[in-house]
C-alpha cells in the first residue's frame, strides 16, 4: 500500500473510533434517585394485613417506602387521613418519615380540619413500623369524648355560676335579718326573700340531679308501655296551681289511647317542663293547650305531644338556643318566676333518650308551640275521641 492510501485509511479508522467513543459516552445512563413506577411492581403488604384492617375499629393506613398509600380502611379516608395516594395532613406525613428513619413507635394527638368550617376531628394517632420500609398508621376518633369533656367543663362552670346567685342572696339576706333584729317588719320581708331564694336553690339542685340521671339512664333498656293520656293528665295537674295563680287556663285535648315505650316518670317530667314554661311566659288570661296525636310516616309512626300557648313568643334569633343549658329567653322574667334554665334541656334529653326529638314554632307576640315526637307503640289502636278538662263536646275544636 502506498503512503497516501495508508494515510487515508488511518484517517477513516480514526474518525470511526472517535464516533464510537462519542456514542458510548452519550448513551451512558445518568445516576439518579430511585423512582417508584406505580404501574410496575409495588412493595408487598404482609399476608393477612388487609383482613385485620377490615375488622379494626381504628382507622388504619399502610404506607409504602416512598410515602405512597398501599392499603387503608374506609374510616381513614372519612377522617381525611388519605388524599389520593398520599397521607394527609403534612404533620402526619412527617411523622411517618421519622418513624421510617429510626424505627421507633410514636403516638400523637392531632386536630384534623374538614372543609372551611370550624368543625374538626380530634384524633389519637399511633405510627409504627410494619415490615421492610412499610409503616402502619392507626387512628382513634376522640371527637365525641373531647366534646363531652368540653360540655362537662362548661356545665360545671355554669352550675357554679348559677349556684352562686341564690347562695349569695341567702347570705346577704341573713346578714340583713341579723341587722334588722329590732324591726319585725323588715325581718319578715327579708325572711320571705330568703324563702324564695331557698326554693330557687332547691329547684336548681333537683333539676341538676334529674339531668344527671337522664344522662346515665337509658329508658329503652327497661322500657314500659306508657299511657300518654295519663302522662298529659299528670303533667297538667303538676302545674295547675301555678296556672290558677297566674290566671292561665289549661286545656287537654287530642287523640286518646296513644301509647309509647319508655319511662313514664321521664316523659311526665318533660311534658310538665313544657307546660310550666308555657305558663311562665304567658300573661294573665292566656291559654295553654296540651294535646297528643299519632303522626303516621313512611318509616314509622310517632306520637306527637304538643304544648301551645298564646304568650310572649320567642324571637327567631333565640329559637335555636332555647334548648341550651341555663339559657333563658327573658332572664329577668324567668328568675322572677323561679326558672332555672334547665327545663328545656331536660326535655331535649328525654326526647333523644326515647328515640325522638323536640322542636318549636314561635312568633313574638303570637305564642309558641313545642312538639315532642316519640315513636309510637301500636299494641292497641288509639281512639279518635278528643278529651278535654273543661267539659267541651268531643267534636268541638279548641282555639288558642
Amino acid at each position: 500500500m502506498n503512503p497516501i492510501g495508508a494515510a487515508v485509511l488511518g484517517c477513516m479508522l480514526g474518525l470511526a473510533l472517535g464516533a464510537l467513543v462519542v456514542w458510548l459516552v452519550t448513551r451512558r445512563p445518568e445516576r439518579s434517585e430511585p423512582i417508584l413506577d406505580l404501574a410496575g411492581e409495588e412493595p408487598v403488604v404482609p399476608e393477612g394485613v388487609a383482613e385485620v384492617l377490615g375488622v379494626l375499629r381504628s382507622a388504619a393506613v399502610v404506607v409504602g417506602p416512598h410515602d405512597q398509600v398501599l392499603q387503608y380502611s374506609d374510616p381513614a379516608r372519612t377522617m381525611g387521613l388519605v388524599r389520593g395516594s398520599r397521607v394527609s395532613p403534612g404533620e402526619l406525613l412527617e411523622l411517618v418519615r421519622t418513624v421510617r428513619r429510626d424505627g421507633k413507635i410514636r403516638t400523637i394527638d392531632l386536630e384534623v380540619k374538614r372543609g372551611s368550617g370550624p368543625a374538626a376531628l380530634y384524633l389519637s394517632i399511633r405510627v409504627a413500623p410494619l415490615a421492610e420500609e412499610l409503616i402502619l398508621i392507626l387512628a382513634e376518633d376522640k371527637t365525641v369524648a373531647r366534646r363531652v369533656e368540653e360540655t362537662r367543663r362548661d356545665f360545671v362552670a355554669n352550675v357554679s355560676h348559677e349556684l352562686k346567685t341564690p347562695i349569695g342572696a341567702i347570705l346577704l339576706l341573713s346578714e340583713a335579718v341579723e341587722d334588722a333584729a329590732d324591726d319585725p317588719e323588715a325581718v319578715r320581708k327579708f325572711a320571705g326573700r330568703m324563702g324564695v331564694e331557698s326554693r330557687r336553690l332547691t329547684d336548681l339542685v333537683a333539676q341538676i340531679i334529674d339531668l344527671s340521671r337522664l344522662q346515665a339512664d337509658s329508658p329503652l333498656l327497661q322500657a314500659e308501655e306508657i299511657d300518654v293520656d295519663q302522662v298529659l293528665a299528670d303533667a297538667v295537674d303538676r302545674c295547675r296551681v301555678d296556672a290558677e295563680r297566674r290566671q292561665v287556663s289549661l286545656t287537654v285535648a287530642g287523640t286518646r289511647g296513644c301509647r309509647v315505650l319508655g319511662n313514664t316518670r321521664q316523659l311526665t317530667t318533660a311534658v310538665g317542663n313544657l307546660v310550666e314554661n308555657a305558663i311562665i311566659y304567658s300573661d294573665p288570661g292566656a291559654r295553654v293547650a296540651v294535646a297528643a296525636h299519632v303522626n303516621a310516616e313512611v318509616d314509622d309512626d310517632y306520637v306527637e305531644i304538643t304544648v301551645s300557648d298564646n304568650g310572649i313568643g320567642i324571637a327567631p334569633s333565640e329559637v335555636q338556643r332555647i334548648f341550651e343549658r341555663f339559657y333563658r329567653v327573658d332572664y329577668a322574667r324567668s328568675r322572677a318566676n323561679g326558672g332555672t334554665g334547665l327545663g328545656l334541656s331536660i326535655v331535649k334529653h328525654v326526647a333523644a333518650a326515647h328515640g325522638g326529638d323536640v322542636d318549636v314554632w314561635s312568633q313574638p307576640g303570637q305564642g309558641s308551640t313545642f312538639t315532642l315526637r316519640i315513636p309510637a307503640h301500636l299494641h292497641r289502636g288509639p281512639e279518635t275521641t278528643p278529651q278535654t278538662d273543661d267539659h267541651r263536646q268531643p267534636d268541638q275544636e279548641i282555639a288558642l
